[in-house]
């Protein structure tokens, strides 16, 4: 039927609060989601107070847009935490294990991955911390951490940057639908909060009419 490229990254506050939209795109019959993980942390990173505050108020404008909620444990714990690290590197891995062993259940770690870090203030950087999550979502731990080990993360990042190049793509989330041939990007920032009016919009494009 139709393809939707997503650009995404486990990290991307911008990327929580389109988790809405994309779950809507999920319930469309036919239609594959594929996904680029784009490494917005390319290094293990401690944040500086101001870049701290300045992510703080991003996060409250996307919760006031989007509804997602950013729990206390992420607020005024993982946040505010000098020691905390941003690294998108384990997370994209993650995700691209889960799909390895289940293509349907890669966006299911993703949402996972979102929700401990932004609602339960978890240390998703840590590859113990992401087993957790798969075994948590259904993935026996063995087979998980033995595909989190052999997955090409870096060429996979380097794969999904240079794509955002070609289609001049300037940063994370970025819908691209695939439609006979033709790449049509699919605008979604006016949509935060009202994933159902995403749908029906989508529902009057021709990929989705047929």
């Amino acid at each position: 039927m139709a393809i939707v490229h997503y650009f995404y990254d486990p990290l991307c506050g911008w990327c929580y609060a389109a988790k809405p939209l994309v779950d809507v795109l999920s319930t469309i019959p036919g239609l594959e989601i594929r996904l680029h993980g784009g490494g917005l942390w390319a290094e293990p990173t401690h944040l500086p107070p101001p870049k701290r505050d300045m992510i703080r108020a991003a996060d409250g404008r996307i919760a006031e847009l989007s509804g997602q909620t950013f729990g206390s444990a992420y607020l005024d714990g993982l946040l505010p935490d000098e020691k905390t690290v941003f690294h998108s590197r384990p997370t994209i891995a993650a995700v691209l294990a889960a799909q390895s062993l289940d293509p349907t259940r890669a966006l299911t770690m993703l949402g996972a991955i979102q929700h401990a870090h932004y609602v339960d203030g978890r240390r998703v950087v840590e590859d113990a911390v992401l087993t957790s999550l798969a075994a948590e979502i259904g993935f026996r731990e063995d087979a998980f951490t033995e595909a989190f080990r052999a997955i090409p993360v870096d060429a996979h990042i380097d794969e999904t940057r240079g794509l955002m190049a070609r289609l001049g793509l300037g940063g994370f989330p970025s819908l691209i639908l695939e439609h006979e041939g033709n790449l049509y990007a699919l605008p979604h920032q006016q949509f935060y909060g009202r994933p159902r009016e995403f749908l029906d919009a989508l529902k009057r494009l021709p990929a989705f009419a047929e």
